[in-house]
């Protein structure tokens, strides 16, 4: 199974939450993602929580790709 150091990744109001109000919150809960750049995320893609933000096609396609890089080296 799979871990995270939820400190390193969620602003400090988002990392004592459970997982389903993580993945419901605003991409703002992200550690470096700001409002501004929730608002821009969700103008340019519909964009609104951080499930959203994980399960955009382009972000899979992305790390399938830099997977891929990965491996093949």
């Amino acid at each position: 199974m799979a871990s995270i150091d939820l400190d390193k990744v969620l602003d400090k109001a988002w990392a004592d939450k459970s997982l389903p109000e993580v993945l419901a919150a605003p991409v703002g809960a992200l550690k470096g993602v700001s409002d501004r750049d929730g608002e821009l995320l969700q103008e340019a893609f519909g964009i609104k929580t951080v499930r959203d933000l994980a399960e955009l096609k382009y972000v899979r396609w992305a790390q399938a790709l830099a997977t891929l890089d990965t491996a093949a080296k």
